[in-house]
């Protein structure tokens, strides 16, 4: 879905195990959790994706939401974690699915009739933001909804890693440009979490994410 990598797979293999423990994290996985659910579709989406499931902290959540689920990651590691929470807790519905979003032949095999789409803080990873959308268009079906959450713009001392190639943020207007160019419509924004930290610079700052929902349209 994009010709650079960004993804630094070895880097979240070595983090799946310990990646749950982290409170801020679940906590931001609750708040995403909760909005999406809040914005899904009337009808129960019959086959839905999600993109950057990693360990399963928001798919666990929306999976009983959905007939059928998704679930891509180019993590091994964070995929492993994900099918032993779905085989201890008997989740018939979500199938977990390696893509590396580096590759963009990988995705040729996708279905393309998704009617929801969805991820949480993965699209600041993918460094071709507009081609990514529009081949994500293409994986789903007319009138499918996609809700994804993300950084709002931010100073780029979110990462503690200096050197993690990824987009500070999104600008809303900016990517409500791109999304309506790639072919989406009824885009809308609001915000779902708000993520307190200690930046890299060691201060205590708070980081809006953004949940962004729109549609593909029927005609």
């Amino acid at each position: 879905m994009s010709k650079q990598n960004w993804t630094d797979t070895e880097r979240f293999d070595n983090k799946a195990a310990e990646w749950d423990a982290n409170a801020v994290r679940a906590a931001l996985a609750d708040g995403v959790a909760r909005a999406i659910i809040a914005h899904m579709p009337v009808g129960k989406p019959a086959n839905a994706l999600e993109f950057g499931c990693g360990t399963g902290l928001v798919t666990t959540r929306i999976a009983p939401h959905c007939g059928r689920l998704t679930a891509l990651d180019s993590s091994s590691e964070m995929l492993r974690m994900l099918g032993e929470k779905i085989a201890a807790a008997s989740i018939a519905n979500v199938k977990p699915l390696h893509l590396d979003f580096s590759r963009p032949e990988e995705a040729a095999g996708l279905d393309r009739n998704y009617d929801f789409v969805y991820s949480s803080m993965t699209l600041h990873h993918i460094p071709d933001t507009a081609s990514f959308l529009r081949e994500l268009i293409g994986h789903m079906s007319p009138g499918g909804a996609l809700a994804i959450a993300d950084l709002d713009a931010e100073d780029g001392l979110f990462h503690d890693d200096a050197t993690e190639k990824v987009h500070h943020g999104f600008d809303r207007a900016e990517l409500q440009a791109l999304l309506e160019s790639a072919g989406f419509s009824s885009v809308a924004f609001m915000t779902a979490h708000i993520i307190e930290k200690k930046n890299r610079d060691g201060i205590l700052k708070n980081y809006p994410v953004f949940l962004v929902t729109a549609v593909k349209p029927k005609g």
